[in-house]
Formats: structure tokens, C-alpha cells, sequence
């Protein structure tokens, strides 16, 4: 059996983190959660996740930092899944141009956020 594949959920609302923590782990894949945007860059890093999930605005460094370091200096092609609240399309519109492969507005369903997943890593 293959490991299971591994996922980086950076999102500094621990209540969302738990909830996705519960049902990411409960679909089979290996999660690690950055409460802000420097632990995330730390664990991309070491362990370079199959995909990445994070909130625009995170403390220190941002959503948006997060893809330009992973497109820009690390060069990965991770696949890297966006959240963020209503009225911020100019972030959005920024986080696709620096690289972002998709975009969710919060709240969201954690079933569709799944399903998402699974058509990126396959």
C-alpha cells in the first residue's frame, strides 16, 4: 500500500484547522498544520507536501507570500488550494497570479474541499 500523501493546511483559525484536521485525516491523507505563514514555509521545506492549503491572511507571513516563496524560491509546482472570506477578489485575483492552483471563499463545505484534493494529487 502507498504512503498516504501527504498535505500542509496552513489556517490560523484553530476551529477550522480541527475540522479539516478531522475529516482530511479521515479520508486517508497525512496532515500538518501551520498556524502562520512562517511555520508553513518551515514545513514545506522539510517535508514537502503533495499539496498545499492555505488562508490569504495568515500572521507574519501571508497566503500570498507562501506561493511566490514556493513558486519563486523553491520552484515547485505543489499544488496549492486558496482560502479566503468574502470581499477580498483583489487578493484572490494576486494569489492566482503568483501561482495559486485554486480558490475557495470561506466558509466552505470540508466534502467539496476534499474532492478538490483529490483531483489535483492524483
Amino acid at each position: 500500500m502507498s504512503e498516504p500523501k501527504k498535505i500542509l493546511l496552513a489556517e490560523d483559525n484553530s476551529i477550522l484547522s480541527l475540522l479539516l484536521k478531522f475529516k482530511l485525516e479521515k479520508a486517508g491523507y497525512n496532515l500538518f498544520i501551520a498556524e502562520n505563514g512562517k511555520e508553513a514555509i518551515e514545513i514545506i521545506e522539510q517535508h514537502n507536501p503533495e499539496i498545499i492549503l492555505t488562508d490569504i491572511m495568515m500572521p507574519y507571513i501571508s497566503g500570498l507570500e507562501i506561493i511566490s516563496h514556493v513558486r519563486n524560491k523553491l520552484s515547485l509546482m505543489t499544488p496549492v488550494i486558496v482560502f479566503s472570506s468574502a470581499g477580498q477578489e483583489e487578493m484572490v485575483l494576486n494569489a492566482f497570479n503568483l501561482g495559486a492552483t485554486d480558490f475557495m471563499s470561506k466558509p466552505f463545505s470540508p466534502n467539496e474541499l476534499i474532492i478538490r484534493i483529490k483531483r489535483l494529487i492524483q
